[in-house]
């Protein structure tokens, strides 16, 4: 006889409904397993006996609720799992860390600001940190260590942020037309920053400084060549010459030391920066001409200056120092050349990105030129 499964719950419904919950139960049980109802009649005079398709594994009785409850807590608590490490924290560098925006008619710069401590009573100085492709602000000022020197020396120390829509990898776009020239561009939107913060901190102009590294270092030496009666002095680590490149192209083959191109040198009358250029002679980055060729283009356009050059060992190898002074005595260039240097600020901390340890500190050899006037 052939089974119909509506015919059985038909049959157990009604069981159910007349309250034998037993009866009801067995007539499932014997579907299930496949059996018949020997009293039922078929419709179909060509039925044959139903045969289940496959082997009916019969499940195991459910346990009372209160008995499932007293194993769980039974039941020995599962290991603890392990513990997700916390993400990794950006490095405290003080509560006089100020992140700020600056608003000027070329552009918006957001930046960090370190404020000395005691700086009340203090001659102060200004000094704009560019960082270098693939850096920002904090992870320069952790490698630089400048923010401590700060404290030491009384200066403010302002770190611009090149964005990722300016420059893909965060690059001051110092080899672009649009960027080499007063008046507009990066350029201007910095030397407006540091006209700014000259302002707010009562600062003088012949405390205003910038250095920065790699691209950033092209940009500071920009920033003399285009701001002059901005910045008195400029430091260049790791960097190239005023329009060294104009394009692209002309970038790749001047960090490479491809010949420069030679713009016309500065009437006499202009003011100058004064200058320090920090390279490393294992640069496979950029070239370690390129920093020769900034201080040559300054012994040129300068007349009577003396020049002392000296060298001695240091941890990495030997390091040449040249030093160009004016009559007065006054320092108007030095040039650091590191044996064993690469394309990193040296010294500082190795926690930052770019960082070298060569036994030269490349910050406080960078704010004793600053200060030496």
């Amino acid at each position: 006889m052939k089974l119909r499964v509506l015919d059985v719950m038909g049959d157990a419904l009604s069981l159910v409904r007349k309250s034998d919950l037993a009866g009801a139960t067995a007539v499932i049980r014997k579907a299930l397993s496949g059996e018949t109802d020997p009293g039922a009649e078929s419709s179909d005079p060509e039925a044959r006996p139903y045969r289940p398709s496959a082997k009916v594994i019969p499940l195991p009785p459910r346990r009372p609720l209160g008995e499932t409850l007293r194993a769980l807590r039974a039941r020995p608590p599962a290991p603890p799992a392990a513990p997700v490490p916390p993400p990794e924290a950006e490095p405290e560098l003080g509560e006089r860390f100020l992140k700020r925006a600056y608003r000027g008619a070329a552009g918006p710069l957001d930046y960090r600001l370190y404020v000395p401590a005691h700086r009340e009573g203090r001659d102060l100085a200004l000094l704009l940190m560019l960082h270098g492709c693939g850096q920002d602000p904090e992870d320069f000022a952790l490698g630089t260590q400048m923010n401590g020197l700060a404290d030491e020396f009384g200066l403010i120390v302002a770190y611009p942020r090149q964005t990722r829509r300016a420059n893909p990898s965060g690059c001051w776009n110092w080899f672009d037309r649009r960027h080499q020239n007063r008046g507009s561009g990066e350029p201007a939107k910095l030397a407006g920053l540091a006209q700014a913060l000259a302002e707010e901190f009562g600062i003088r102009k012949e405390r205003v400084f910038v250095a920065g590294l790699s691209a950033g270092g092209a940009m500071a030496e920009i920033l003399a060549a285009t701001y002059p009666d901005v910045f008195d002095a400029v430091g260049v680590h790791s960097g190239l010459p005023y329009k060294s490149a104009v394009d692209v192209p002309s970038a790749f083959a001047a960090m490479k030391g491809a010949a420069a191109h030679d713009p016309d040198p500065p009437d006499a009358s202009d003011p100058r920066c004064r200058k320090i250029v920090i390279h490393g002679l294992a640069d496979a980055t950029v070239n370690p001409v390129n920093g020769e060729r900034i201080l040559d283009e300054l012994e040129r356009g300068e007349a009577l200056l003396t020049r002392i050059d000296l060298d001695w060992e240091i941890e990495a190898g030997r390091v040449s120092r040249t030093a160009l002074k004016d009559d007065d005595g006054r320092p108007v260039a030095e040039q650091w050349l590191v044996e064993g240097g690469g394309h990193a600020w040296f010294g500082g901390d190795p926690r930052g990105s770019y960082t070298q340890t060569v036994g030269l500190d490349a910050s406080r050899v960078m704010v004793r030129f600053f200060l030496a006037q």
